[in-house]
């Protein structure tokens, strides 16, 4: 079973992991991949799980951050509206990330949401390799490839 929806069925469903979401509020370059992320978001280009788990801890970090508190806001009143939630409870979560266990959660919830790919670039949960239970583990560039369905430009070879 492969992580990726074909375009003819359904959505790509992800966690963004809580560094993906900083990124795209802290640059000042509207190409950034991660801002581009979060445009195609809320045009409905892929759906966003979260966990109450992750909610506080994008809460949490925005504040931590000094991320404005007015964009801050606006983006957990938007992740609350337009994404879907998912139930984890202490029993959905495994250890499986010794060195920050606060990574569970965030695997909990998309294993349990049935993500098609977890976005991060935390080297904790990168480290699993390229996928977790059926949930490609991918950072913000490469996701974004697939919400918009092309390829990396390739390599350019050096001579």
């Amino acid at each position: 079973m492969s992580a990726r929806p074909s375009k003819a069925t359904e959505k790509p469903r992800a966690v963004l992991d809580t560094n993906v979401v900083l990124a795209a509020h802290r640059t000042r370059n509207p190409r950034s991949p991660n801002a581009e992320l979060l445009r195609r978001w809320r045009a409905g280009e892929f759906v966003q799980l979260y966990s109450d788990d992750t909610l506080a801890e994008l809460a949490e970090k925005f504040q931590e951050q000094g991320i404005d508190p007015a964009s801050a806001a606006e983006h957990l009143a938007d992740l609350v509206r337009l994404g879907e939630y998912v139930t984890v409870t202490p029993a959905d979560v495994e250890p499986v990330v010794a060195a920050d266990p606060d990574d569970d959660l965030v695997l909990a919830c998309a294993v349990k949401g049935q993500a098609t790919h977890l976005v991060t670039y935390d080297p904790h949960l990168q480290a699993l390799g390229k996928a977790y239970r059926d949930v490609e583990i991918l950072d913000g560039l490469h996701f974004l490839y697939v919400v918009r369905g092309d390829q990396p430009p390739p390599a350019e070879k050096k001579e």
